[in-house]
């Protein structure tokens, strides 16, 4: 076997990529890193109009966008259909799309659990073993992507919260941790028909909105990472292209915590 360089194995030329809720503030950057890559990406939202918008802006030709609700999990055998039938194939799967209540621990309901379940676990693994039939009936290798949280390993700080009209949803904690550990029960059933399934679980990564609006919740924040400072979107863009490429062929099962260090003390 000839040994090939670190820029053919990140390469992903010739690869089909879906990103669900691609164009949101981690989403755009993972797709960006994918396309700099040289995937064609199949970018998701709820609105077909935003998602066509945001796949013209990608670097590379050949990019499109679809509309996908994750609360639709009925529409999603139909959804890959639809995109192995316009790009031939897909290779890689990144289960980003989250969107539901963020309710607090005293106003948390069953029906705020059941919605954030079926929208970031079922989906996720749906839309997984859709991806994972079409590779297995293709005799080819892949790579499915799932975006969990630090918060699906540790609890949150409660003092960073007190006060402050922000909360750490009880659901969002819940949920994050099952889709790792399903990360892991995926990897290993599926790891002999060569798809490898891992987890990238980010720290604190707060939008702009969220760092201008509520700067005294972000110095909080700062206060508990290491690096002492927040996450940029940017800074997932690599391990995104290495978990999709042949150059983590050997990754599989793991849940990988970009943190700055929060998990470490």
């Amino acid at each position: 076997m000839t040994e090939r360089s670190i820029q053919q194995l990140l390469d992903l030329t010739g690869k089909v990529a879906i990103v669900t809720g691609a164009a949101g503030w981690l989403g755009s950057a993972m797709s960006r890193a994918l396309a700099e890559a040289g995937a064609t990406l199949v970018v998701t939202s709820r609105d077909a109009e935003r998602a066509a918008e945001f796949a013209a802006t990608l670097p590379g030709n050949g990019h499109i966008g679809l509309a996908l609700s994750q609360e639709e999990t009925d529409e999603i055998p139909a959804f890959v259909a639809e995109v192995v039938a316009r790009l031939g194939r897909v290779d890689v799967l990144v289960n980003n799309a989250y969107g539901t209540t963020a309710p607090s621990i005293d106003s948390a309901t069953a029906e705020d659990f059941d919605r954030a379940y079926h929208a970031g676990v079922t989906a996720y693994f749906l839309l997984a073993r859709e991806v994972r039939n079409h590779l297995s009936s293709r005799g080819a290798p892949g790579s499915i992507i799932n975006i969990a949280s630090m918060y699906g390993v540790v609890a949150s700080y409660p003092d960073a919260y007190a006060g402050l009209p922000v909360n750490s949803p009880p659901n969002y904690h819940g949920l994050k941790g099952g889709l790792i550990h399903l990360t892991r029960h995926l990897a290993v059933y599926w790891a002999a028909d060569r798809v490898r399934v891992n987890a990238i679980s980010p720290g604190a990564f707060p939008s702009q909105k969220v760092k201008d609006s509520q700067p005294e919740f972000i110095e909080r924040l700062n206060s508990k990472v290491p690096m002492g400072r927040m996450g940029e979107p940017e800074e997932l863009k690599g391990l995104v292209v290495l978990l999709a490429s042949d150059a983590g062929s050997y990754l599989t099962g793991q849940n990988i915590l970009v943190d700055g260090g929060w998990t470490a003390w």
